[in-house]
């Protein structure tokens, strides 16, 4: 699939899915103000990856005015397993490259699933999306964002009852 058509998938997931079903409510602000950035990996390896994923960290270093990042990734990790071994060394980058605080990690797969769940348990819908891919927001804005939320400890299980 092109790179276009990869981006209008994924924006459309973002808008049916993660906005009009409310999976997270604290998306729809940043999307309608676009602050939200899509961006598709050439990457065939994990190292060419986590390559990208330092690119994609640098490069929000200097783009202030973008919240998160969604680094897709089409052609590598299709594998949920190898996906979610690969999150580790992901995390690792982070920490290396001095961004632990500053920059944090949310994962999405077409075939996530939270340990200890069934492939089919209704919670594993919540991190489900069109492409593997890694989203990267900035800390700062996630702790104002669950601070200003009458109850964010309730979204998981609300998105469990929804899905």
């Amino acid at each position: 699939m092109d790179k276009k058509s990869i981006l209008r998938a994924t924006r459309h997931w973002l808008e049916a899915t993660v906005i009009g079903r409310n999976l997270c409510p604290f998306a729809k602000l940043p999307l309608a103000r676009g602050e939200v950035r899509l961006t598709v990996s050439a990457a065939c390896s994990p190292v060419e990856l986590l390559l990208d994923l330092a690119d994609e960290l640098q490069w929000l270093d200097t783009a202030p005015d973008v919240e998160t990042t969604l680094l897709i990734h089409p052609d590598v990790l299709q594998n949920f397993g190898h996906y979610n071994q690969f999150l580790t060394q992901a995390e690792g980058l982070l920490y290396q490259q001095g961004y632990e605080g500053i920059y944090q990690l949310a994962s999405f797969h077409p075939d996530y699933q939270f340990a200890g769940t069934s492939a089919d348990d209704a919670q594993n819908y919540s991190n489900r999306s069109p492409y593997a891919m890694l989203h990267l927001l900035r800390e700062a804005s996630v702790e104002r964002a669950v601070a200003a939320h009458p109850d964010p400890q309730q979204i998981p299980q609300r998105n469990i009852e929804q899905l």
